[in-house]
This record gives structure tokens, sequence and C-alpha cells, in this order.
């Protein structure tokens, strides 16, 4: 299958966000990730449902990859469905979250989007285990969520290995996603581990060649 790019919007102007979102999809980005942070699970604010609506109104056909790193998703999930979210992604270790994970994806299948669950660096993968058959993608954050152009952890590729090897040992069809300090030296490093779709965001908004930084994406 061949690798999926999601850009992060985060990274780019957002007084020209619809303009940069197109440029991104046009680019051959498959995805636009979209970053909603609360200032108490991650500390950093960025923006939520009115802007995805925004976004939606002007790019209908995008794919919106929502991942919200807040404390209690359940309670904006609905919110950010009616705003056009594609695929909702929480946190394992968010306190709305943790309480019952099952029922938290299942609230999020229930509105009609995929689901995805996520946990931070240092949150052992195998906290995900239990869940992988109620998600359609699970996000390895490969730095500390809260800010983009953060380094790239090298512990990731352990930890996607990990994941990949027990999606196919149990013989489940889930995205495994990676984010954070993703740029053209890491990809690699991450679909060989067994990644398949690769945030990118200032790396991808900083390159001389949007279009042919796509690319390679779908060809590693």
């Amino acid at each position: 299958m061949q690798t999926k790019l999601s850009v992060s919007v985060l990274s780019a102007d957002l007084a020209n966000l619809a303009a940069q979102s197109r440029a991104a999809l046009d680019a051959g980005a498959d995805m636009l990730h979209i970053d909603v942070m609360d200032g108490h699970f991650v500390p950093n604010i960025s923006y939520g449902a009115p802007v995805l609506k925004c976004l939606h109104k002007a790019l209908p056909d995008a794919f919106y990859d929502v991942h919200l790193m807040i404390e209690d998703p359940a309670f904006y999930a609905k919110d950010f469905a009616a705003a056009g979210a594609d695929l909702i992604t929480v946190h394992l270790e968010a306190e709305g979250v943790r309480k019952d994970p099952k029922a938290v994806l299942q609230a999020i299948h229930d509105l009609g989007c995929k689901a995805g669950l996520s946990v931070r660096p240092g949150t052992p993968v195998e906290e995900l285990f239990p869940y992988l058959d109620q998600v359609e993608l699970v996000l390895i954050m490969s730095v500390e969520p809260g800010f983009g152009g953060q380094s790239f952890l090298p512990q990731t590729s352990q930890r996607l290995a990990a994941v990949r090897a027990e999606l196919e040992r149990r013989g489940l069809s889930v995205m495994v996603q990676v984010d954070g300090g993703v740029n053209t030296q890491t990809a690699p490093l991450c679909t060989q581990a067994g990644a398949d779709v690769l945030v990118v965001g200032s790396a991808f908004y900083n390159a001389p060649d949007m279009s042919a930084m796509a690319a390679g994406i779908h060809a590693l």
C-alpha cells in the first residue's frame, strides 16, 4: 500500500489557511491534519471546530484527519464531526479517554467518523493493544505533543515496529500514523518500521518543492 501523506496545517500561514491547505492538496497531500490543543492536555492552544468548519466549507472534498490533543475529546467530538472531520484521533492518556477508551472510540464511530488512538512518547505502545480492534488508525507521537518543529525521537522506530508486529500477528487492517519531526531524513525510518501514514508539517511547508516531497513520501 502506498504511503499516505497527512499535512499538518498547524505549520501553514494561518492568515491564508484555505489557500495553503489547497496548495498542500494540489502538491499531493492525501489528508489535512488538524492539530487541536486545549492548553490543558498540552501546553499550547491552537484552534477549534469553527476553524475546521470554515476550512471544510472552502475545501469540502479534503479528508480531514483531526488530532484532538485535549482532555475531554468525547465532549467535543460531536462538534468536530459536524464541522467536517473524517477521522478523529484521541489520546489514551487524556483524562476523558483513560476512564473508558472503548466508550470514547464507540462515540466517535457513532458520529460517523473513523476513530484513531494515540500515545505520547513516554507511554508504552503496549497500552494501545487492547483497543487495536476498535480503531482505524493508531498514531505514534515521535515528539512530545504540543508544538510543531520538534526533533524526531529515535526510539520511535522501535515503537512503530512493535505496533505493526502486533497488528500483523492479529491480522488487523489498521493504519499506523507517525507525527512529529517527520522530514526527508526521518520519513524512511518510519515506513521501514511499519508506518503507512506520515504527518508532515514544517518540513513540508518549508520544502523547496512540496510536490517533490509528496512524491518522495508516496514512493516510500
